[in-house]
């Protein structure tokens, strides 16, 4: 994996080379500086797979070759052998377990990427001071932490961005349709035949699993990750029926046993009586359509679900729909839901659970009244929150950078970052602290400056302090531990429960404050006066 990368990282990288700099030990940050989408937070994701391309890195003879086909011939012979030596056994990374919530700094913005600060070289606090040049790392809270020879981070810088960023934005939207949507809506993910090629299919499925959504329609994502596969039918299989006459085979057994029963003439019988209390002539009815749905109601009886807007959902679809589930009654069996693909979601679906309820109560079948509607096709953030406020209203449950702008001002030295809870168990704030300072405690009275703020004391008082980040590679291993892809989404889920409500917002949320102890201020303050 170490050719994912931009090549200027190998022209940066000869140059370091060239200098005798190659070997000096640097360190990085990557980091949201604004919340993806407008929000406050992020959802960290991608980063089993970072380490694991971290475990692979090395140039192989192959590489090395083509390296020497597209760098200047000027390049000494001697740095490509050096290529040749490299791994990562002297990089160590630290990081936010995967899934979990991470601030940005200050502000929104739409689809801002993680970004990379860093890769000077750490030793002393001063510029120049014994020849060194000291890391300049981020103010942001961030997501991974990397260490080891300059050269080296320099060369991981590309792909861990690559490998991360993507994951990321996945993972915080599919969080975002979860947040809107509630705990108990299902949420499927079905982009797979508009997704960006193969591999960003995969990393749609599996990220958007992390980020809260139930089930993928992607076969392979399933097969690979053990995300939960759904799936019944689309237009397609609706269309290539005609008539009642094409379904085969036509009977089906009782749940309980006994005689099969010809499914197709018992559908038809009922849809009389449907389309009477529906006040809709049976002969408006597409045949091929309740075909359709027979068909896959005798192969699928415990999974029977009907798409019903291939012709008139109205007329056709939902009076078709309400024959075959009847049928599938008396035969023992339920239907699982129904789903639209077009039109206006919201008002449909407060048509069809009227049509549901009015069945279940003429026909004496209680179920029906909850039959699951389900909808697809283009669910965005906002037709996501209007359909669930409508459908709500019907259920009646209502190196150092000087600058003057802070956001883009970095911060020197290795950093321990602690994310600090108040008494109801919602964080409050995340607090950078030196690497050799002492760890605060729970109920510690903290002196702190806020980012934004900087001219000023603060003093909170946490009820709880968590250390967010872990060690997961070092000497060329992974050392943590790495959860499932279920553990991990079972994490991302607790850390956006346990977000306050102002924070979670999805609209205009309150920014999430971001902090400094007074020995990293103190710092900061020496480094401005030593550089005016």
């Amino acid at each position: 994996m170490a050719p994912l990368t931009d090549f200027y990282q190998l022209t940066m990288a000869y140059g370091h080379w060239r200098a005798g700099r190659h070997r000096l030990p640097a360190a990085a940050e990557l980091f949201f500086r604004r919340g993806p989408f407008r929000g406050a937070f992020a959802l960290g994701a991608g980063l089993a797979e970072g380490l694991r391309c971290l475990r692979a890195f090395r140039f192989s003879a192959a590489d090395v070759a083509y390296l020497r086909s597209v760098l200047p011939s000027t390049t000494e012979d001697a740095f490509f052998d050096y290529l040749a030596t490299l791994d990562a056994s002297e990089v160590t990374v630290s990081a936010v377990p995967e899934g979990s919530v991470v601030f940005a700094r200050v502000g929104r913005a739409r689809y801002p990427p993680l970004l990379w600060r860093g890769c000077g070289t750490v030793g002393s606090h001063v510029p120049g001071e014994d020849g060194d040049v000291t890391a300049w790392l981020s103010p942001q809270v961030p997501f991974l932490q990397v260490k080891g020879p300059l050269l080296v981070v320099q060369l991981l810088e590309t792909m861990l961005l690559c490998l991360v960023n993507y994951a990321s934005l996945v993972a915080t939207n599919a969080a975002r349709f979860r947040l809107l949507a509630g705990p108990d809506m299902k949420l499927m993910e079905i982009g797979l035949r508009r997704a960006q090629g193969p591999d960003g299919a995969l990393s749609a499925s599996k990220y958007s699993y992390i980020g809260g959504f139930d089930c993928t329609s992607n076969v392979l994502a399933g097969k690979l990750y053990g995300i939960p596969v759904r799936g019944t039918i689309a237009h397609s299989f609706i269309m290539s029926f005609t008539s009642l006459e094409e379904v085969q085979p036509r009977e089906l057994l009782p749940l309980a046993g006994g005689e099969p029963v010809d499914l197709p003439a018992l559908a038809k019988s009922l849809l009389q009586w449907v389309c009477e209390l529906l006040q809709t002539p049976p002969e408006k009815t597409n045949r091929g359509e309740l075909a359709a749905f027979v068909s896959y109601a005798i192969s699928f009886p415990h999974d029977f679900q009907g798409l019903l807007d291939t012709y008139c959902v109205r007329r056709s679809g939902l009076p078709n729909f309400c024959a075959v589930a009847l049928a599938l009654h008396q035969l023992g069996y339920r239907a699982i839901g129904v789903r639209l693909d077009s039109g206006d979601l919201a008002q449909q679906s407060k048509e069809i659970r009227r049509v549901l309820r009015a069945c279940g109560a003429h026909f004496q079948v209680p179920w029906f009244e909850t039959i699951p509607i389900a909808v697809s096709n283009d669910i965005s953030e906002q037709s996501l929150e209007e359909f669930s406020r409508e459908l709500v209203e019907v259920n009646g449950s209502p190196c150092m950078k000087l600058t003057e702008d802070e956001e883009k001002m970095t911060i020197p030295g290795i950093k321990t970052i602690y994310r600090l809870y108040d008494a109801a168990g919602h964080p409050f704030m995340d607090l950078m602290a030196l690497e050799e300072e002492p760890s605060p405690s729970a109920g510690q009275e903290l002196v702190i400056r806020v980012l934004g703020r900087l001219g000023e004391t603060s003093k909170v008082v946490p009820t709880t302090v968590e250390p967010l980040h872990r060690t997961y590679f070092r000497d060329g291993q992974v050392c943590e531990p790495l959860p499932s892809l279920p553990e991990v989404r079972s994490h991302a889920q607790v850390s956006l429960s346990l977000l306050s409500p102002a924070h979670r917002r999805l609209h205009e949320p309150q920014p999430y404050p971001v902090a400094m102890t007074e020995r990293l201020h103190n710092l900061l303050t020496e480094l401005r006066q030593a550089t005016q």
